[in-house]
């Protein structure tokens, strides 16, 4: 059974004007699209073949001899999460359980977004920034490449995709921008609550 690009939860269009139709044909239909196709290069024939992401990801972490099997599984589900992230109409506050543990673990929401602001413009080079759950406690993580909290034990509630091809043609090289585009305007708060919800 070989991997399939999962379809957009939205139009190509839905994210406008924050995320451009031509930022997604790149990024899904390309870059998401080849992660696939070289994640099914890999595994056929091997002992991965027919297993899921998760278990292909938690296989492989920290392995160097098969860092091309994680590379390409990891981001194949980073990025489907990372869609998921986010909706059209999406940003400002999140409510109830979800907000009421953010303030709890953080101090506040503006707390959060201040932390997870730094995480995402602090990330040298390419990444991620995750709103996760951790020893029943939410914290943000930033990881490097295609490395996921899910490899090591976090439940991931949300993800912002900062390599440069998320947000170059729209944003230039204005990585605070996108984050701030992000929070506003894009982040899917009834995903990561579910995430919560699902985690409990």
């Amino acid at each position: 059974m070989s991997f399939e690009l999962p379809p957009l939860p939205y139009a190509q269009n839905a994210l406008e004007p924050y995320i451009s139709s031509n930022t997604l044909s790149f990024h899904y239909g390309k870059h998401h699209n080849a992660y696939v196709t070289n994640l099914n290069k890999l595994v056929e024939g091997t002992d991965f073949a027919g297993k899921s992401l998760e278990e292909i990801m938690k296989a492989t972490a920290g392995d160097s001899s098969k860092a091309g099997i994680f590379n390409n599984a990891a981001q194949v589900w980073n990025h489907t999460f990372y869609w998921h992230s986010m909706c059209a109409n999406g940003g400002g506050k999140p409510s109830g359980a979800l907000a009421e543990k953010i303030v709890t673990d953080f101090g506040s929401f503006e707390k959060f977004v201040e932390a997870f602001k730094t995480a995402g413009a602090t990330q040298f080079g390419s990444g991620w920034t995750w709103l996760v759950l951790r020893d029943g406690k939410l914290t943000v993580e930033k990881t490097a490449n295609a490395e996921c909290p899910l490899t090591d034990g976090a439940t991931p509630l949300l993800t912002m995709d900062v390599w440069e091809h998320a947000y170059y043609l729209d944003f230039q090289n204005r990585r605070p921008d996108y984050i701030e585009t992000f929070l506003n305007s894009l982040a899917n708060w009834e995903f990561a609550a579910k995430n919560l919800a699902d985690a409990a």
